[in-house]
């Protein structure tokens, strides 16, 4: 998966896009996510329904995996089963 591809969610309307990927396999509600929606869908596993906020980046612990959320919805991302956080704005140097 390279940077700027779009994936969205099976399960929810989230859609992010890929800043930076290592590999493994993207998950938004506990459903693996595509650059197509499915048009069966799946069900939104209660685990995974954190919901995700529009204009957010998630990152793994590792900085190995950087989503730019463009759509919010009711699932929460994932990379294998582990949780990705929303990433901390930089601090802004002190003007004197």
């Amino acid at each position: 998966m390279k940077p700027g591809t779009r994936l969205k969610s099976a399960v929810c309307d989230t859609e992010v896009m890929v800043i930076r990927c290592a590999g493994g396999r993207i998950e938004c509600g506990g459903s693996a996510m595509d650059e197509s929606k499915p048009a069966g869908g799946s069900a939104l596993s209660q685990s995974f329904s954190g919901g995700t906020l529009i204009g957010k980046r998630y990152v793994d612990a590792g900085g190995q995996h950087e989503l730019l959320c463009v759509r919010h919805g009711k699932g929460s991302l994932t990379v294998d089963g582990v949780a990705l956080d929303i990433m901390d704005a930089k601090p802004l140097p002190a003007s004197d």
